[in-house]
């Protein structure tokens, strides 16, 4: 989707780059605003108010100032207590987090659970993800975004604390920023109004902005045994893997609305709120 969106960042400094386009924290890939995406109703989702990235536990430390002048208040964590074990985040200056745990109601050898695991035993990925095994894995985990009872509550809370929250900007994250982060941002962006062609564009932006930055994860896997060729369904997304969600999203709710009213439980008030706060005319 073309266009630009302009930033004000903590302390003043002022930028304008394309729309969807990388922020460049070498540390934190697959970092990017969600916002300048234009709405059916030609609206604009505002910039700088909500940010996505993978988890924060690497941050370098000369990449914090960066990271910092985003002006981040609240981190939203979706991964499970394991992984935030694994790799604690690293806030930036100032931030609060917040652990919504998506996946803790679901079996933990699913493939997300398990992306630590997996990455450094060859034998074991190719017991999970040989064949066509890894995207049945991702196919059922995305229906389970919309159904699973932990999601629906994570999902619920993140949701209405942007409706209600004073103090943005925001960050999402999960594990690599594409799976359980690909869904909040999608639905925020559909009930937004983002036509669902950008929304699927956004979405697949985390092929160009994270699969680059993983090539020392494919290059040890191949170097203890492991094809990478089968990490690839894993560690980068496909349009079938959000058309999932989307696709139960609707069989059970009807429509965008619907999933966050019925689903979700949140009232017209909080839905109000989400846009008044997020959208913007030009």
């Amino acid at each position: 989707m073309s266009g630009a969106i302009v930033v004000v960042y903590r302390a003043g400094m002022t930028v304008s780059r394309p729309v969807g386009s990388p922020i460049p924290v070498a540390s934190v890939p697959n970092l990017r605003d969600a916002g300048g995406y234009r709405t059916a109703d030609g609206s604009v989702v505002r910039s700088g108010r909500v940010y996505r990235s993978t988890d924060l536990g690497a941050v370098a430390d000369a990449d914090r100032q960066a990271l910092d002048a985003l002006g981040v208040a609240t981190v939203f964590d979706l991964r499970t207590l394991a992984e935030r074990e694994i790799r604690p985040d690293r806030l930036p200056a100032g931030a609060t987090e917040v652990a919504l745990d998506v996946l803790a109601d679901r079996d933990p050898s699913a493939a997300p659970a398990m992306l630590q695991k997996l990455l450094v035993d060859p034998v074991l990925a190719e017991q999970m993800l040989g064949g066509s095994e890894a995207s049945e894995h991702l196919l059922s985990s995305y229906r389970e975004f919309v159904a699973l009872p932990s999601a629906v509550t994570a999902y619920r809370a993140l949701y209405a604390d942007l409706a209600h929250r004073e103090d943005t900007p925001v960050l999402i994250h999960c594990t690599t920023g594409k799976d359980r982060t690909g869904w909040a941002v999608a639905a925020l962006l559909l009930l937004l109004g983002v036509a669902e062609e950008h929304v699927f564009e956004e979405y697949l932006l985390t092929n160009e902005q994270l699969l680059p930055a993983l090539t020392p994860v494919f290059d040890t896997f191949r170097e203890a045994g492991g094809n990478p060729d089968i990490l690839l369904p894993l560690l980068g997304v496909r349009r079938e893997y959000l058309e999932a969600a989307v696709d139960e999203m609707q069989t059970r709710f009807g429509d965008i609305e619907g999933y966050f009213v019925r689903g979700l439980g949140l009232g017209t008030g909080d839905i109000d709120a989400i846009r008044g706060r997020l959208l913007t005319r030009d």
